[in-house]
């Protein structure tokens, strides 16, 4: 990945574990995008956190390494989400640990949980007609799995800020 141009990204919860469909799991990524905006050099341009999955686009500040930041970013929200799911009443609690445990089984770099599939599917943002559509795909995903009517409906997207609605994570619009 160069770090001049966006990128499309989609991060993955393995197995697709429905982990993000309880607030306090989705506020670990909200303040962890912030964090590396503010910290990292981590420019977000759209976001949307499904139950899932994450989709960004995204590049880092001059100087800084996407794919450092991206690694970074996951690491810690794994280890956060872990904990929490440790420390909430979950119904789902031991269900859900026993997939992350799983999934790091055979891991050496895995000491007890992996959350995030590998890699995220980079897609390099090379036209203004590609950024477009990855836009409109990013804003439509909670429209097109039925949770809201409308994007800008969605809290935990940025669909909020494009239709001046102040959104949780600092985007720059394009």
């Amino acid at each position: 990945m160069t770090d001049d141009s966006p990128y499309f990204l989609t991060l993955t919860v393995v197995d697709w574990v429905d982990v993000f469909s309880r607030p306090k799991y989705k506020q670990i990524i909200v303040d962890s995008l912030n964090f590396c905006i503010e910290n990292k050099g981590l420019i977000v341009y759209s976001w949307c956190l499904m139950t899932n999955h994450l989709h960004l686009i995204a590049r880092a500040k001059e100087g800084n390494i996407l794919s450092d930041i991206i690694r970074d970013f996951k690491k810690f929200t794994s280890r956060e989400i872990a904990a929490a799911i440790q420390t909430t009443e979950e119904s789902r609690k031991k269900w859900m640990l026993n997939r992350f445990e799983f999934a790091g089984r055979y891991n050496k770099k895995i000491k007890d949980y992996k959350f995030w599939q590998d890699g995220n599917a980079p897609k390099e943002i090379i036209t203004a007609g590609f950024l477009q559509q990855k836009l409109d795909y990013i804003h439509q995903n909670p429209v097109v799995a039925e949770i809201v009517q409308e994007p800008e409906a969605y809290l935990y997207s940025s669909a909020r800020d494009y239709a001046n609605i102040p959104g949780l994570v600092k985007v720059v619009l394009v």
